[in-house]
């Protein structure tokens, strides 16, 4: 099935790097070769479940304009379009606050490109900063297995220099400084709202 953005470009699905097993002394929570979609799913159930926040991930919709039907039983969608131009992965309440978030990944050892996002999810971020909202991404460096959580206040630097010659991508190291390194548990599988606790306290 292809599915098209709104200014009727293919959309193409990003690939998620599998992680070898380890043995089970050295289990690693998160080396199940899961995307972060599903890992920050798996995590937003359990907030859920246990009325610690509600979070999800937004709805994309859809506009389906080519469907084959080969049988009369079923049916294959062959053409889509994006009916809007997306704003970010998950939103929710916690401690009676907004959340605003995006989820990313990288192959890239050494640097997070920037030409992972798009303007109209910065945009949204500032707006949701304006009106008291936290907003943030979380990052995975997949070839090292390594997760953050970075404001999007500090994201915003990196984002509005590319402008005027700025790095068209964030360094690890600069990563390492800014962000909180999220470390995979049990349950929640990504306990990304100890960072948020701290944010909120101050």
């Amino acid at each position: 099935m292809t599915i098209r953005y709104p200014n009727g470009k293919a959309y193409r699905q990003p690939s998620h790097s599998k992680s070898k097993s380890t043995k089970f002394a050295n289990v690693n929570f998160g080396d199940r070769g899961m995307s972060l979609e599903a890992e920050l799913n798996s995590s937003n159930t359990y907030y859920l479940e246990n009325n610690i926040a509600v979070i999800h991930k937004k709805p994309i919709p859809i506009q389906i304009v080519k469907v084959d039907y080969p049988n009369r039983s079923a049916a294959v969608i062959r053409e889509a379009y994006f009916k809007q131009a997306s704003t970010t992965d998950y939103n929710g309440v916690y401690r009676g606050r907004y959340l605003d978030f995006e989820a990313k990944e990288t192959k890239s050892k050494t640097a997070f490109p920037l030409k992972n996002f798009h303007e109209h999810q910065i945009e949204h971020m500032r707006k949701c900063l304006a009106q008291d909202g936290i907003c943030f991404v979380i990052i995975r460096f997949a070839e090292l297995n390594r997760l953050f959580l970075l404001t999007a206040t500090d994201l915003f630097h990196y984002w509005d220099h590319q402008a005027t010659g700025g790095r068209k991508s964030i360094p690890l190291t600069d990563i390492e400084q800014l962000a909180t390194e999220l470390h995979y548990h049990i349950n929640p599988l990504i306990p990304y709202l100890d960072v948020i606790d701290k944010i909120i306290e101050g």
